[in-house]
């Protein structure tokens, strides 16, 4: 099995990624990618990441406004709303938790 797997783990908690990228300020797409990549997640596509930001937006997790710039395009800036926060406080529990059953297993598995 010498698959590599992360693209599919990623998938798996990208929405959740996302929302922790903005807990500090908002953001745009470019930027929230660059964050993402470098958090060590690799390049995440605008393909992939769009369609994120927009499922997130209808979620109510997320608002966005779009600003015009000076020079150059038009960014679309997202922002965690209340909701967003509290989606993210519970989820990164429940992931937390995850993780660690994850990581038992694989210790155990490993020292067996």
């Amino acid at each position: 099995m010498s698959t590599d797997r992360r693209a599919s783990w990623l998938k798996g908690v990208l929405d959740l990624l996302v929302l922790a990228s903005l807990t500090e300020d908002e953001s745009y797409g470019y930027e929230i990618s660059k964050t993402l990549a470098e958090a060590g997640l690799g390049q995440i596509k605008g393909g992939t990441l769009y369609p994120v930001l927009n499922r997130l937006e209808e979620a109510g997790l997320l608002a966005a406004e779009f600003r015009v710039t000076e020079r150059g395009p038009g960014r679309r800036y997202y922002r965690l709303t209340e909701r967003g926060r509290e989606t993210l406080t519970e989820q990164s529990g429940l992931w937390l938790a995850f993780d660690e059953s994850v990581r038992a297993m694989l210790t155990k598995g490993a020292a067996g």
